[in-house]
């Protein structure tokens, strides 16, 4: 018997160390830089149960596709700087091209969308005025009237003689029934889902979502945002409730040419393949020199956080004003922190969150995050709709709208994109249109938690990462 015993805890502890190992191994030889409570989190379960927190950890461990470049060429900061055009802050022209994105192109132009239908209508008109190829990216497609009319409209593109490609996010799209995707194959239209966990879990992506949101046709025109292909997003449902808060918006110009190459990459991605396939913003149709943009991509397939990097750096560099507008607001500490010095150096901060969003983990894990803001000085408002538009706006010199939310899955793990706009009357649209959410919403009530309370949210953020 106690030789059994010994056994049993010597093959434990090789299990263990094995585990141990594989993590390290995958960690740093993968650059896979972690939150310390997700790191704690893999550490305690491998050590505790190796043989079910080591596979797990393959599935579902790793958050980074790509590794830094092992020589980056850093041009000297006189060759940043005359590269960087002038309505870019040059922190953030710099920055950002330090991280290998695209640089900010000149388009033709920009168009907001705030209300539901007319992003339902902006979308099916792009759609039906492709000639040539029609690429669409979601992480919701629904099976519902938004779902079926955007559907009927991809066919009839492909019966046109138009390359229709649909990307599908596998657990995003995961209600999708088998029927309506054989309907959309068979009436030419290319579908691929991106990491169905199931069907590829050895990939170690099962994790990693592709929440990005965006349409292109012809390399021209451009549709993004925040919106899912849902009736929520654009439609009062038929109990009376309002459609949900969001944005989208139109791009013609140069931006396309980018977002061209972020499908192709992403399209190529859903097949295992993962180098990047770039075309350059100089072979898109239909250029511009009125709205300035820059297409901001976050993710695994980057080997830098790109847009939690340029939120805190944007902390420090603000001069006078900071908007955010978020559903679900679960920054880091180092987000939380960076933003509360910007308070207490006189930066006015200003968050919108909804009152109550549509996942209650998410209305729990955020409130540390607030009442620390509200103590430094920042304002909050609590909106009585359900908000789920994604806003940055800094100063008065760069404005942010995309599909990334202000928490750790966004900021870490998940495929996100955001768009950067640089021109006043872009940038002030942003501004104006969060400055009147902030007056049809409420104050943050502030209120100490008692014992309970705390150790509730903090059980909560501790997992936080992954909501």
């Amino acid at each position: 018997m106690l030789r059994v015993t010994v056994l049993s805890g010597l093959g434990h502890t090789i299990a263990v160390m094995v585990a141990l190992l594989v993590y390290t191994l995958v960690t740093r030889a993968g650059h896979q830089r972690r939150h310390p409570a997700s790191a704690i989190g893999w550490v305690l379960g491998m050590v505790t149960f190796p043989y079910l927190f080591l596979p797990l950890f393959l599935v579902f461990g790793p958050r980074k596709a790509v590794r830094p470049p092992a020589h980056a060429v850093i041009p000297n900061s006189g060759q940043r700087r005359s590269s960087v055009p002038k309505l870019v802050p040059a922190w953030a022209g710099q920055l950002l091209a330090s991280m290998e994105l695209d640089a900010a192109q000149p388009n033709a132009k920009v168009v907001f969308h705030q209300d539901g239908l007319q992003a339902l209508q902006q979308l099916l008109r792009l759609i039906e005025q492709a000639q040539r190829n029609l690429d669409l990216c979601t992480y919701v497609f629904a099976d519902d009237v938004v779902g079926r009319q955007i559907g009927t409209a991809l066919q009839q593109a492909a019966a046109r003689g138009v390359r229709v490609r649909l990307l599908l996010d596998g657990v995003g799209c995961w209600r999708l029934l088998p029927s309506r995707l054989r309907q959309l194959r068979r009436s030419g239209v290319l579908v691929r889902r991106f990491m169905v966990p199931m069907l590829q879990p050895i990939r170690g992506g099962s994790n990693l979502r592709n929440h990005r949101k965006l349409a292109v046709a012809d390399g021209v025109h451009v549709w993004s945002g925040g919106r899912n292909l849902a009736d929520e997003y654009f439609l009062p449902s038929s109990a009376g409730h309002p459609a949900w808060v969001d944005l989208s918006f139109n791009v013609q110009g140069a931006l396309a040419g980018v977002v061209t190459a972020q499908f192709e990459a992403d399209w190529r991605a859903a097949r295992g393949r993962r180098r990047p396939v770039w075309l350059s913003p100089a072979m898109a149709l239909g250029g511009g020199d009125q709205a300035w943009a820059q297409w901001l991509p976050s993710g695994p397939d980057h080997a830098d956080d790109t847009l939690h990097a340029l939120y805190l750096a944007s902390a420090f560099h603000a001069q006078t004003s900071i908007t955010l507008v978020s559903p679900y607001f679960v920054p880091d500490d180092a987000l939380i922190e960076a933003w509360c010095l910007a308070c207490r150096r006189g930066v006015h901060l200003r968050v919108v969150v909804p009152q109550r969003s549509n996942h209650r983990l998410a209305d729990w894990a955020r409130e540390r995050a607030l009442r620390a803001l509200v103590l430094a000085g920042a304002e909050v408002f609590c909106s009585p709709h359900m908000v789920h538009a994604k806003v940055v706006v800094v100063d008065d010199r760069m404005g942010l709208c995309g599909s990334a939310n202000l928490d750790g899955r966004s900021l870490f793990l998940n495929y996100e994109a955001m768009t950067a706009f640089y021109s006043a009357p872009d940038i002030a649209w942003l501004q104006q249109w969060s400055e009147q959410q902030m007056a049809q919403s409420s104050p943050y009530a502030y209120r100490a938690p008692g014992w309970w309370r705390d150790v509730g949210e903090g059980l909560v953020r501790a997992v936080a990462f992954q909501l």
